[in-house]
């Protein structure tokens, strides 16, 4: 089986040293290096939200502080809303949707893809309090 935590970063790499790196790839904001989850895959539920305590490359804790990470389901809320518009969107004035359907497809949509939004929104979250250190990041 392919390990995608393996394939991601080479085609991300144009983006190394920005935010949209560190989030996208679920790497260590400081160093973008270390991996911040346990397990890569967000769609092995039981693990979704288990997190390194520290960046395996650079020690960054990630846990700030206790309940660091409620913060991170405002951001769940927007990134939800901007799917379900998109999801909207797409069903009901291109692909020309009824209205009842069209929010059926925002439900499964937006169903398909909490395990994606919860950790995209763990990553935006820690990635507006923690700055990018070229010094710590390997070339």
């Amino acid at each position: 089986m392919l390990n995608f935590a393996v394939q991601k970063k080479p085609i991300m790499q144009f983006l190394k040293g920005s935010k949209l790196y560190s989030i996208f790839t679920s790497t260590c904001p400081v160093c973008q290096e270390g991996d911040m989850y346990v397990e890569n895959n967000p769609y092995k539920i039981s693990k979704l939200m288990e997190m390194h305590e520290n960046c395996s490359n650079c020690g960054k804790k990630f846990k700030i502080e206790p309940s660091f990470f409620f913060g991170a389901m405002y951001v769940s809320y927007g990134v939800g809303v901007a799917i379900a518009v998109a999801a909207f969107i797409i069903s009901y004035f291109i692909v020309g949707l009824d209205r009842n359907y069209s929010f059926l497809v925002i439900i499964l949509t937006l169903a398909v893809l909490f395990p994606l939004i919860v950790r995209i929104s763990r990553n935006i979250w820690i990635n507006f309090f923690v700055p990018f250190d070229k010094n710590k990041a390997k070339s």
